[in-house]
């Protein structure tokens, strides 16, 4: 075990060697608490140098780790500590209350101190986190119990749920795979998202995600020096670059858009010249968001494609993309990719359809926890559906549209909001904006937009943008304003929270 950093977070570092004795004493913890292999481990937690070392140590183990994402409360939070049957639950002290109201009977908590880095990105107070005197601390657990004697012999990847954007949040349960797979995947993630051992690495984005779980893997298990931001924040992160000589981020493309609308003057503040590697996803980036940040940048953007059940299943380099606009990459190495039309036929280059992703042989299968059924219904001859409309270019290149549940259908038409979204988040003054459908008698659907602009934006001047770029059938009806979008940190949109009510009374389902 190496004695160099292996996480940062603010002005904590712990090294790999850290790492790892506190991952082999939490081990310990859980097994004396009842753990047993198989079991879930749940975390409700924000990004803290913890919240990597409960997952190490629960599947040194032998349990599965659950990441929780902590904005959740009530019934979604209930779910998945129900449904996951989770045994232990760590959690920041600020995020008690919600745990503690719909915790399983059957299930204890450890409660894991707030580090001052995290308390003060999100204006903590100290009432807020003090220790409550009701659970185990983590740090007191740590201090009195050894290391385990014998890691467990199967070390189960861990089980996240979907962000429940349109619906209850499943979970993504992985078959076991060999260590021969394991390392083959680990392998793909290093070459596509341009990661190399010994890298300094940074993520911005919330551990409790797929993609940066997945890269805070990796970077450890090939010696990467990991930089944890405990919140996003646009200048931080280039600050952040700037003093910690980063090499390497893991973004996603709402950072992008927040970078871009700092000031000039504040953007050409920070030296950003170590960086060799910026690699994204989680939703499609604006073409030119994208081509901004290549030239600010570089050419040393990275893109790839894929979803939480299917791992990386297509990428693309800046080169690629300049030379297929709008592109998120071609099938990698042992992939596929069909476009399918409503009769699960496959439609030629060009056609729209329901995108189809067969995964690398590597990539262990899934089910949903305790909803096989909706598993075996998004599978055609192999290939699986992650809920997305888009197309193939001549070349094998893959262009997403929208999502399946967020096309619009006014008057016979096909309108996919993506497209307006993209217009609008060009347009000087606008910040955020969502477009969805809503009823309309004549027409069955016409379009809604809510957006986050400057106060010199009105809803004329949103509509003329739109029509100057786009058909008369695509500007949007309506136009609300808005202080915020309710999005995740990730980026994701929660399109339901602004659409239901415009459907609520209506007799009619979406």
């Amino acid at each position: 075990m190496s004695d160099v950093p292996a996480i940062r977070s603010g002005p904590r570092a712990r090294s790999h060697a850290e790492v790892q004795q506190r991952a082999a004493i939490i081990a310990n913890v859980l097994q004396a608490m009842g753990v047993r292999p198989g079991d879930r481990i749940v975390t409700v937690m924000r990004n803290d140098i913890a919240f990597v070392e409960a997952h190490l140590g629960g599947q040194l183990a032998g349990a599965l780790p659950v990441p929780c994402n902590w904005h959740w409360s009530g019934d979604d939070l209930r779910h998945l500590l129900v449904d996951s049957a989770a045994k232990v639950v760590f959690v920041h002290t600020d995020l008690l209350g919600p745990v503690e109201a719909v915790l399983p009977p059957d299930a204890r908590i450890i409660e894991v101190e707030v580090p001052p880095e995290v308390a003060e990105a999100y204006a903590l107070g100290a009432a807020r986190t003090a220790a409550s005197g009701r659970h185990p601390m983590l740090e007191t657990l740590i201090a009195q119990t050894e290391p385990i004697a014998e890691p467990a012999e199967r070390q189960l990847i861990g089980m996240v749920y979907t962000s429940g954007t349109t619906g209850t949040p499943k979970g993504i349960l992985r078959d076991a795979t060999t260590p021969e797979k394991t390392m083959q995947g680990a392998m793909t993630i290093l070459k596509h998202f341009g990661l190399e051992p010994g890298m300094r690495t940074l993520i911005p984005a919330p551990l409790y995600h797929t993609a940066p779980y997945a890269h805070a893997t990796v970077a450890l298990a090939t010696g990467c020096d990991l930089t944890v931001m405990p919140r996003f924040d646009p200048e931080e992160l280039l600050r952040t670059v700037e003093t910690g000589r980063i090499d390497h981020i893991q973004m996603v493309p709402t950072m992008f858009v927040r970078l871009l609308k700092l000031p000039e003057e504040v953007r050409n503040r920070y030296d950003v010249s170590s960086l060799k590697a910026v690699v994204h996803a989680a939703a499609p980036c604006p073409p030119d968001v994208k081509k901004a940040m290549i030239d600010w940048w570089g050419p040393i953007i990275l893109e790839y494609y894929g979803g939480s059940e299917t791992g990386i299943v297509t990428a693309c380099d800046s080169e690629q993309y300049l030379a297929h606009l709008g592109t998120v990459g071609k099938a990698i190495e042992g992939a596929d990719v069909r476009i399918l039309d409503a009769d699960d036929r496959p439609l030629p280059p060009g056609e729209v359809g329901e995108v189809y992703l067969k995964p690398p042989p590597f990539w262990p299968d899934f089910t949903y926890m305790g909803a096989d059924d909706k598993r075996r219904a998004m599978e055609r001859d192999g290939y699986v559906s992650v809920g997305d409309m888009g197309y193939l270019d001549e070349d094998g290149y893959l262009y997403l549209t929208d999502r399946r549940n967020h096309m619009v259908i006014s008057g016979g038409v096909n309108i996919y909001p993506a497209e307006i979204e993209n217009c609008l988040i060009g347009m000087p003054g606008v910040t955020d904006v969502a477009v969805f459908g809503i009823p309309d008698e004549e027409y069955g659907e016409a379009l809604a937009c809510h957006l986050v602009a400057d106060d010199g934006i009105t809803e004329d001047t949103v509509k003329a943008h739109v029509r100057e770029s786009l058909a008369g059938y695509k500007v949007p009806r309506v136009v609300v304003f808005e202080r915020e979008l309710p999005r995740e940190d990730s980026g994701k949109l929660f399109k339901r929270l602004l659409r239901d009510p415009y459907w609520q009374n209506t007799g009619r389902t979406i």
